[in-house]
């Protein structure tokens, strides 16, 4: 899987998703079944990686996932993260604000799910959605979101300052393959229960979706918090694509097991 740094956005640069294909597999050569067989090994390096993180108790990783409707969240956490301790990793989705939420400002709600130390922290939608579903809704004016982009930058800055590292991922798919997902739901009775007639309202608005995460990719992808934008079409692919962007950060973090608090040389236990 070399080259994965193709995926990142660099600080500065202007996205126009339309340019990014939905459907690459740029980085692999071989066949859906054989993609999908490297994945038990990098789960379980990715589970390694989080054990050692636990053990060292000094880094925090907080996972960013945005997409689209039927963009696969769920799914990719489910798969990336399958037989990793749950004991440290937390997920977190952010709905409707409630009444208490509504009086702070809107970084309040997200703050409080942040990763302590040792842990990974996903936010499966996050703070992004106050310059996307915000912004396209028009729930509040210009002057009030705009001005969150450089907001949600010193928020993002001021975690990693504190020890946070940082991966956001938008999982990029296209309008036919977002059609095909909603029919998937629709036409089988053990997914009809995702539906929402609010998806095909989104759906109309997708247009005007794109633009935001256009704004959200090129106005908020730092050094510090840096965005991938993951082709999400395959399924398979996506989920190679996020792993090994995740045990990559994590092994450059160099972490080592913590040495115990005293000398254990001779001891046996009987």
């Amino acid at each position: 899987m070399d080259g994965i740094e193709r995926y990142r956005v660099r600080t500065g640069q202007i996205i126009r998703l339309d340019e990014w294909d939905p459907d690459e597999t740029a980085l692999f050569d071989g066949s859906k079944k054989e993609g999908k067989a490297l994945l038990p090994a990098l789960n379980q390096r990715l589970e390694a990686l989080q054990e050692l993180l636990w053990a060292q108790h000094t880094h925090k990783l907080l996972i960013v996932l945005q997409a689209m409707d039927t963009g696969g969240k769920d799914s990719t956490i489910r798969h990336v993260f399958e037989g990793v301790n749950p004991q440290g990793v937390k997920v977190h989705s952010f709905g409707v604000p409630t009444p208490e939420e509504l009086a702070h400002d809107f970084l309040w709600r997200i703050h409080q799910c942040t990763p302590g130390s040792g842990e990974i922290a996903i936010f499966n939608r996050s703070h992004y959605e106050d310059v996307l579903v915000v912004r396209v809704h028009e729930l509040a004016p210009p002057q009030v979101w705009e001005r969150r982009y450089a907001h949600i930058n010193a928020f993002e800055q001021m975690l990693t300052d504190e020890g946070t590292t940082i991966c956001k991922f938008f999982l990029h798919i296209s309008k036919d393959e977002q059609k095909k997902q909603l029919q998937e739901r629709l036409d089988d009775p053990s997914k009809r229960w995702k539906f929402r007639k609010q998806d095909l309202e989104d759906r109309r608005l997708w247009p005007a979706y794109q633009a935001a995460y256009e704004d959200v990719l090129t106005r908020t992808s730092t050094d510090a918090a840096p965005w991938y934008i993951v082709p999400a079409n395959r399924r398979w692919y996506r989920n190679l694509v996020v792993s090994q962007v995740l045990i990559d950060t994590l092994d450059s973090l160099r972490m080592h097991y913590p040495q115990p608090e005293e000398d254990l040389a001779g001891i046996v236990v009987e």
